[in-house]
């Protein structure tokens, strides 16, 4: 290894990142259609290629009981045609064009994206608009689609414990809010899905006062701003307002605890979850930085304690995200290795948890996590994908200018503070554990 190489890594562990990079929010432009639909343009013009979003503020959180899937079933059929273009020629004229596309539904937005060179940005947006208001939804391929989403979803849980556990431990977790439901949806409520039920949903939450564009790379205004008026700008806003969720969901009052025991285990797994606020609570900046500093890599405190020295798991990880609108979860979990004891690994997550509700982490410890959550954003700025991903992510939240604000708000978490949402969240009462054990063969 070279000494500037040497050099770069150990002022990575000591420097904070943000001190020679740009704002994230420098290059973002915002702009609005006549119709109110709002688009966000990020220009950087190192290579001739542009990535377009559509974000859609609607998800599994928006489902009626009993129809849980619904978000995720209309992702796959907005591929299935309008009356201009059939079943599947969206993706055909993207990838005759040189580019790629997809989708993905979350629990609170759904969004579809193209990456395609500069000079055809005209094509995805065209082809777009078109589904944004002209989709067919014909009940055959409905029923199709219905049965593609199924066997994903017996591939993703029923066939895979570790998830379908994560599943179990977050639908157990919350008893109102429709967090606890699953984004696939549950497998009877998938295969009930009709056409009666689909079309309207499309048509409350697939409209331009519902929906924002971002694209990010080769574009100028004067070149995409025109387009965008052009294909988006004409389409209708929805013609009543959507209420907003009104769920809330109440403080847990003593643990919740699932034993899920499957044939294919080979190993025992546990998830702890503990509720957490949403963004942009003061408590997100610490609590990010606690989960870099129990699982940012091999250095972390779990891999160190858990897996390298006391060899009791082969994994140890925290799931966590401040992304949400309402409180969500702060996730800890393990794989148990060969000849432990699930209780064992349990007890030594508990006690990494107290560790830092007992003495504060170190100056270093926080300041090299710190640094792991900051140099995220700024090696962001190498790809249109990211660059339009985090100005998406943090408009739903609230805004894309609170980009900076977070970025801010991770600058200035202390050892104290870290030290202080552990104590505040960590506790028995409000955790809910799930342990997946082997099945023993009869």
């Amino acid at each position: 290894m070279s000494k500037r190489i040497s050099l770069f890594i150990l002022l990575s562990l000591l420097v904070p990142l943000y001190a020679i990079a740009a704002s994230p929010t420098s290059s973002i432009r915002e702009y609005t259609l006549k119709n109110g639909m709002k688009a966000l343009l990020v220009e950087d013009h190192k290579t001739p290629l542009v990535t377009l979003q559509v974000w859609y503020k609607v998800g599994s959180v928006d489902e009626p009981i009993g129809k849980t899937g619904m978000s995720h079933l209309l992702e796959h059929m907005m591929f299935k045609g309008t009356p201009r273009y059939g079943s599947k020629e969206f993706s055909s004229i993207i990838q005759r064009n040189g580019g790629t596309d997809n989708a993905y539904t979350t629990r609170e937005y759904t969004v579809y994206f193209q990456s395609i060179a500069s000079d055809r940005a005209g094509i995805p947006i065209s082809l777009e608009s078109d589904r944004m208001s002209n989709l067919l939804l014909d009940p055959r391929e409905i029923v199709s689609e219905r049965s593609v989403v199924m066997e994903e979803r017996r591939m993703r849980y029923e066939d895979d414990p570790q998830n379908l556990l994560h599943e179990e431990v977050t639908a157990m977790a919350f008893n109102a809010h429709p967090y606890r439901w699953p984004v696939i949806g549950w497998m009877s409520d998938i295969a009930s899905i009709e056409r009666e039920q689909l079309y309207p949903y499309y048509k409350k939450y697939y409209s331009p006062d519902n929906a924002f564009i971002v694209i990010a790379g080769d574009i100028t205004p004067d070149t995409v701003l025109p387009q965008l008026e052009k294909s988006f700008g004409t389409i209708p806003r929805a013609e009543a307002p959507r209420p907003e969720a009104s769920t809330k969901e109440q403080k847990q009052q003593g643990e919740k605890r699932v034993i899920m025991k499957k044939e294919a285990v080979e190993l025992p797994y546990i998830l702890i979850a503990y509720h957490v606020p949403p963004f942009p609570h003061k408590d997100n900046y610490a609590l990010d930085v606690l989960s870099s500093i129990l699982s940012g890599g091999k250095s972390s405190r779990l891999y160190r304690d858990l897996v390298y020295e006391k060899r009791m798991a082969i994994s140890a990880f925290t799931d966590y995200s401040s992304f949400y609108r309402d409180p969500f979860l702060f996730v800890l979990g393990a794989t148990a290795a060969p000849g432990k004891e699930i209780e064992t690994v349990e007890k030594e997550l508990y006690a990494e948890i107290r560790g830092i509700a007992g003495e504060p982490p170190s100056d270093r410890e926080v300041q090299k996590a710190k640094n792991n959550i900051e140099a995220s954003f700024i090696f962001a700025q190498d790809s249109n994908y990211m660059k339009a991903q985090y100005a998406g992510m943090f408009e739903m939240m609230g805004g894309w200018r609170l980009m900076d604000a977070y970025l801010e708000g991770i600058k200035k978490v202390t050892p104290a503070e870290v030290q202080a949402v552990a104590k505040r969240y960590f506790s028995d009462d409000n955790k809910t554990v799930g342990i997946l054990l082997p099945l023993e063969k009869q």
